[in-house]
């Protein structure tokens, strides 16, 4: 029958998925128009002292106090506001004793420590640290020397010594402590070979505070770097800096436990990973993404130093700065960005 009659049940079904189909390809996806930019141009800079650089990490007190940063000539300073500046915290065992350890370079490094990761113990005031070449280490809420906690997995032998130890974390529920080897081949000085090298031989770990003992979580990784447990303590945020992802190991959670799954394709090299105020995570990137036949021409025309991610490792707000600036922290507190850089001379604020 012709004219006005009723529409087969199959036709309109036909138009509607042919209307969705019509909107995605014309509408831009929401991912997409969530995200913010961020031109940090470092707002504001703390200088660090004379003949030290590379805050490469940091980290707040219980009290809120900091930065607390770990620089060049393997100490932990403590920033006290304008009318205090810097003041030393925390140092390796051997950084009072030698005192080469006041002209810092990459030789001197490997007898003075060079401090990387760095995190509280609210509960106990204890600041972990993640020391390049003496492992693990801890000191009280009061600082001073440092207590090395670990050098290898295993208690009293299984496995190889810590060869480059990087990212770090607390679970402030346990205080357990969980923390990347980045390498069992090469040590820090010679990072540029872990990524020529394609070299897979890094490792996350666990230091459980109740035994005191550290066991290998996952083994074979590709530089993994920074270190970040979620907020619920289900699962640990791994950055692997030389494949630019992020992954999750799961710690709990029924049949998850012990899953390590990509979570994020990052447009940069990834540094530290940092929970931010909003369930997500900060990411660092030290540079950008190398493309393949990149011409001046396509060059990127922004510098991209730092990616927040959602929950879902969905990329909602990127960080942009000069050229030439690299990050390698980004630690947000009371809607702050405080910045960190292995390279640089200061630390930096976006208020």
């Amino acid at each position: 029958m012709m004219g006005g009659g009723r529409r087969n049940p199959a036709t309109t079904w036909l138009v509607l998925v042919v209307g969705l189909l019509l909107a995605a390809l014309v509408l831009p996806s929401c991912a997409a128009a969530q995200i913010k930019t961020t031109d940090t141009r470092w707002n504001f800079r703390l200088p660090l002292p004379e003949g030290v650089t590379g805050a490469e990490s940091l980290a707040f007190d219980g009290k809120g106090e900091g930065p607390y940063a770990g620089v060049s000539d393997g100490r932990v300073l403590k920033w006290g506001g304008s009318a205090v500046g810097w003041t030393t915290f925390a140092y390796g065992p051997n950084y009072r004793k030698l005192p080469l350890c006041t002209a810092p370079s990459e030789e001197t490094e490997s007898l003075c420590g060079r401090p990387l990761g760095l995190q509280f113990h609210a509960k106990t005031g204890d600041l972990y640290i993640a020391d390049a070449y003496a492992g693990l280490m801890r000191v009280g809420p009061g600082g001073g020397e440092a207590q090395v906690l670990a050098t290898r997995a295993g208690g009293g032998g299984g496995g190889p010594s810590f060869r480059f130890v990087n990212g770090l974390d607390v679970d402030q529920a346990t205080g357990d402590v969980y923390f990347t080897d980045s390498s069992t081949t090469y040590p820090r000085r010679f990072n540029a070979e872990i990524m020529m090298n394609a070299d897979a031989t890094g490792r996350l770990l666990k230091y459980d505070a109740a035994t005191g003992k550290v066991s290998v979580l996952r083994s074979g990784l590709p530089y993994p770097n920074g270190v970040a447990v979620s907020s619920d303590g289900a699962h640990v945020v791994v950055a692997h800096t030389v494949p630019c992802k992020a992954f999750r190991y799961w710690i709990k959670g029924a049949n998850k436990a012990g899953r390590y799954e990509l979570m994020a394709d990052l447009p940069g090299y990834p540094d530290n990973v940092r929970r931010d105020g909003k369930g997500g995570y900060w990411v660092a990137l030290n540079q950008e993404k190398q493309r393949l036949n990149a011409t001046p021409a396509t060059a990127p025309v922004k510098h991209l130093v730092g990616v927040r991610l959602n929950a879902d490792g969905v990329e909602v707000e990127e960080l942009t700065a000069a050229k030439g600036v690299t990050l390698s922290d980004v630690a947000e507190r009371k809607g702050e960005l405080w910045l960190g850089s292995v390279e640089l001379q200061y630390v930096g604020l976006v208020a």
